[in-house]
This record gives structure tokens, C-alpha cells and sequence, in this order.
């Protein structure tokens, strides 16, 4: 039974990715967030696909930053990308850990690692630099505790399901069998559905970035595309993260026929983005509360998935 949903799962996941891989070029959207999108396909097939449709496909042309400026759409962006970048580390890890025979407590240990590391330093601080004016090491101050806050979320929901799983099916632990693959797949959906709650509180305290809109400006043969929205951090944004990452060169607004390299120049006006990332700013007390939340949650997943998988 099985070994025909992997079928035909796999049948889809390789159709899904297709489709995303090639239209998604045509959405004017940040690369990073269509590299996250054929990446999240790549693992949870038809249902990336699915997100990638239903949640920044541009449906007519001239309409994407209104599209994408529902809320929802603006935290399914930042969840997608945690997702895509933490998953590639979690994968990495968990096929590293199968080849070195690790127990469950050291497997975990490297798949967090691995899954934070590539999260953190690459797919996030790397490729949103320019956010931060292209400063990796601001970036890298910018982006901590967003990347920490969901990563805790993403790996409680990839645990419960995966350690579970794999120990019930015979094989499932080795990365040369099928089931390991789907398995992860699985995993990583559940983990992409715990972490979405944290992305939305993240998203509209203007701590982490949504959905992005960019455009080839006129003069596009001569110029860099050029950032005509920027949805996740909206005028009267206060958090010093994204709110000074938008700042990066102390240039924020650009008009029309300005132009910028990737995201280095961002639009102040976000059109079509009201509401979103419109909240009052954080306290530390509870930016420390959700903080606590997200290690707690994690801690006990740990601890459930030892005593009982």
C-alpha cells in the first residue's frame, strides 16, 4: 500500500516540479523566494505547487503586489522560505547522521545544526544581504532571531512525524530507500504547518520578511530589476530588524525609473501591503516570551520523540 502512494506520490512531486521550476520565473518575484518555492516543491510535491499557485502567482499581469498582499500570502512566503532553506539543512543532516549510524539524540543534534546552520547563514543573512545594505554580518544580527524563532517550529513538527514514522517502517532510516525520502517530504509539510502560526506573529511584527514584488524597471536592458514592493515590513513598521535592513544604504523609497541591485533599494510606500507588519513593536519581554515558547516547544518534542519513538 505504501510503495504505491510513494509511486504516485513521486509521479506528482516530479510533475509539480516541472510545472514551478519553469513558470515561476514568470512571477516577479525576489529570487531567493522562487528558488525557496521550487525547493519546497521538490519535497512536498503537488502541495508546493499548490502554495506556489494559490500564493504568489501572479494571476494578471500588473496585479502581483495586490495579490500577495493578503496576510496570509505575506506568512506563507516567510514560512515557505524557512521551510526550503532549514529543510535542505535538516535533509542534509538527517542523511549524514543515517551514514554515520548516529544515535537518536546526536541525530537530532546534527539535523538542528545542519538545518539552522544552512537556514541561518545562507538562505537567510546570504541571500536577504542586501537588505541589510549588503552587510552579511548585519544581516546575520538581523536575521537571528527570526530564523530561531521558526527553526524551533519547523523541527518539532518535522520530529513528531518523521522519528515516529521512520522507526514503524522497516528500512525507513536509510537514505537509499524510498520511504526515507517521503518520509522527510511528509516531515517537512507538518514541520512548514507547525511553524506557520510563528511566521505569522514574526510577519506582522515586522520581524521577518512576506512576499517581495520585482519588476524590470524601463530601462530593465540597461538596469538591474528593480524592487517596487516591499510587503513584509509596511510604512510605520518600527522593529529595528527589518525596519533598518530596509534602510540598508539609508535609502529606502525609490520611484519610478529608479533603479537597484536585488533588493538594495526597497520601496517605502508598499503599495497594496496595508496592514500587514502594522502592529505595535515587540517588548523584549515578549519577544523573550515567544522566544521561550519556541525552545520550550521544541524541548518537549525532543524529549517525547526520545522517551517514546
Amino acid at each position: 500500500m505504501l510503495d504505491g502512494v510513494m509511486l504516485l506520490w513521486f509521479i506528482l512531486t516530479a510533475a509539480s516540479l516541472i510545472f514551478v521550476s519553469i513558470d515561476i520565473w514568470r512571477t516577479p518575484e525576489a529570487t531567493v523566494l522562487k528558488w525557496g518555492f521550487i525547493i519546497l516543491t521538490a519535497f512536498a510535491g503537488p502541495l508546493g505547487a499548490f502554495f506556489y499557485v494559490l500564493g504568489c502567482r501572479e494571476p494578471l499581469p500588473g496585479t502581483h503586489e495586490q495579490y500577495v498582499s493578503a496576510t496570509w500570502r505575506q506568512v506563507l512566503g516567510s514560512a515557505m522560505h524557512c521551510a526550503a532553506g532549514d529543510g535542505l539543512g535538516i535533509l542534509a543532516g538527517a542523511v549524514l547522521a543515517s551514514l554515520l549510524d548516529t544515535s537518536m539524540a546526536v541525530d537530532i543534534a546534527i539535523e538542528y545544526v545542519f538545518g539552522f546552520g544552512f537556514g541561518w547563514a545562507f538562505f537567510q543573512a546570504f541571500a536577504m544581504r542586501d537588505m541589510a545594505g549588503g552587510n552579511y554580518i548585519k544581516s546575520l544580527k538581523m536575521t537571528f532571531i527570526p530564523e530561531l524563532f521558526s527553526m524551533n517550529l519547523l523541527m518539532v513538527g518535522m520530529l513528531l512525524l518523521s522519528k515516529f514514522w521512520m522507526s514503524a517502517v522497516d528500512g525507513a532510516g536509510n537514505p537509499a530507500v524510498p520511504a526515507f525520502w517521503f518520509i522527510m517530504s511528509m516531515s517537512l509539510v507538518a514541520g512548514f504547518l507547525f511553524a506557520y502560526p510563528m511566521n505569522w506573529w514574526l510577519v506582522t511584527r515586522g520581524l521577518k520578511h512576506g512576499m517581495m514584488t520585482v519588476r524590470q524597471s524601463p530601462s530593465a536592458t540597461k538596469d538591474p530589476p528593480a524592487m517596487t514592493s516591499m510587503p513584509a515590513s509596511p510604512e510605520g513598521m518600527e522593529m529595528p530588524s527589518m525596519h533598518e535592513m530596509q534602510q540598508g544604504n539609508g535609502k529606502a523609497s525609490m520611484g519610478e525609473g529608479h533603479t537597484g541591485s536585488d533588493m538594495s533599494h526597497m520601496s517605502s510606500e508598499h503599495e497594496g501591503h496595508t496592514g500587514v507588519g502594522s502592529g505595535t513593536k515587540p517588548s523584549p519581554a515578549k519577544i523573550f516570551a515567544v522566544g521561550s515558547l519556541s525552545v520550550i516547544s521544541f524541548a518537549v518534542a525532543v524529549a517525547i520523540v526520545l522517551t517514546l519513538a
